[in-house]
């Protein structure tokens, strides 16, 4: 157990002198983002406001109840030990210091996230270091990652356990190991319980393991597995709503009706400018009246479609190199784990249309995936010199782009803060 112990808290944190070059680096440029605004401004967290202050994230209600139960089933436990730990610090009141404590909170966990996917394109990948830290620093200005490291949000936290179970499987498949019924559990119940659609991709690695279609004794190994995973987290789950499960479905059908029913912008554009590109690239913003239902009236912030042609450029880009990536490694098993977790989103989300209209704020499902699969593609022509400088290339060019369009549009994030928000 010891060992276990030892070998998951290297999995988890820096390990060596590079990743924690890169870890240092990230907490602090995210700590500086973070702490200035938890310092200066109420948006993190305002008790009149539940729900919607900036790009619909719910800070007040996921702090307070964990998000819907229908969503979120398990989060209610893990959001009152965020709540409590901030309270204790900031001596009981939701003040600044409440503030800045959830702020750090968020920005050591996304700080993480981008270690995982350092580490993964470092040991899994094997990518040279000059290409993994391009990828890293690419990735780290993902407006995801920007937004989620000062967010206190469900979202937040399954980033960060999606890319480190990701790893971990990938870890377990590298060394022809089976992941055991308590790591399944403990990753369902975690990633699952912070969000419901995310359970079912904890036992994509299961299908990838070595002859496991060959060996009926394989097979029977991986459904028991499986099995102790459902029950665990089934239990859970049924027990935070006292067994009512009648519950799950009206409240599941209720919630995709209002989410999956917006006509007011074309599908194919809110496709590209909020699921594929929304998450990585800012586009316009747009400011809206909302209220509390408490008579309390506030400004709330939503991203816009794309205006220009350069950002529709951008996302076409990403999407030719995730889609030549996946080509290219057809055959590769750590490529398909990766872009069978991606699909599911894109089915619940692009087909299903759940949430289309705000499918930015998902991107804590899935946006690990694109530096993973360009990792992939690099080292795919790791022997094809000419074709490897193209790509470096690309990518630095996309990597400019992102940190100019970014920067200017969170340089208007915080006109909205200091006009709405002191």
């Amino acid at each position: 157990m010891k060992t276990k112990f030892i070998n998951f808290l290297k999995l988890v944190f820096p390990s060596s002198f590079t990743e924690l070059a890169v870890f240092l680096f990230f907490i602090t440029c995210y700590g500086v983002l973070g702490s200035y605004i938890a310092i200066h401004y109420r948006i993190i967290f305002d008790n009149r406001i539940p729900w919607d202050a900036y790009f619909s994230f719910d800070n007040k209600s996921i702090l307070m109840t964990g998000g819907s139960f229908e969503r979120h089933p398990l989060s209610y436990y893990f959001f009152n030990w965020v709540r409590e730990f901030a309270l204790f610090i900031s001596g009981g009141k939701m003040d600044a210091g409440f503030r800045l404590t959830l702020a750090w909170l968020s920005n050591i966990i996304i700080s993480l996230n981008i270690l995982q996917v350092f580490k993964y394109l470092k040991n899994i990948i094997n990518l040279p270091l000059p290409l993994s830290l391009l990828l890293v620093l690419f990735f780290g200005m993902f407006s995801t990652n920007i937004i989620l490291s000062f967010t206190p949000e469900n979202f937040t936290y399954t980033l960060f356990l999606l890319s480190l179970y990701n790893h971990y499987a990938a870890i377990q498949l590298k060394k022809e190991e089976k992941t055991s019924a308590l790591a399944l559990s403990l990753a369902g119940i975690t990633i699952g319980g912070l969000t419901i659609t995310n359970f079912v991709k904890v036992f994509i690695p299961l299908l990838f393991e070595k002859n496991l279609f060959k060996n009926w004794k394989k097979i029977g190994s991986a459904a028991v597995r499986v099995i102790i995973a459902v029950i665990c987290y089934v239990l859970l789950y049924l027990n935070r709503i006292d067994f009512k499960y009648q519950a799950i479905f009206s409240k599941t059908n209720q919630q995709y009706e209002k989410f999956s029913n917006v006509e007011s912008m074309p599908t194919w554009d809110m496709i590209l400018s909020f699921f594929f590109g929304g998450n990585i690239l800012f586009p316009s913003f747009i400011i809206s009246d909302k209220h509390n239902m408490k008579g309390f009236n506030f400004k709330a912030l939503y991203m816009d479609l794309y205006t220009s042609i350069f950002p529709y450029i951008f996302v076409g880009t990403i999407l030719i190199l995730i889609s030549w990536s996946y080509i290219k490694n057809f055959k590769n098993k750590w490529v398909q784990i990766v872009m069978l977790s991606f699909f599911i989103d894109i089915i619940i989300h692009c087909v299903m249309r759940f949430g289309l209209h705000t499918s930015y704020i998902y991107g804590g499902h899935f946006v690990f995936v694109y530096p993973l699969l360009i990792g992939w593609l690099l080292y795919a022509y790791g022997s094809s010199p000419k074709i490897l400088s193209f790509l470096t290339v690309t990518i630095s060019v996309l990597f400019i782009y992102l940190l100019a369009n970014n920067w200017f549009r969170m340089s208007e994030f915080f006109w909205f803060l200091e006009n709405y928000y002191k």
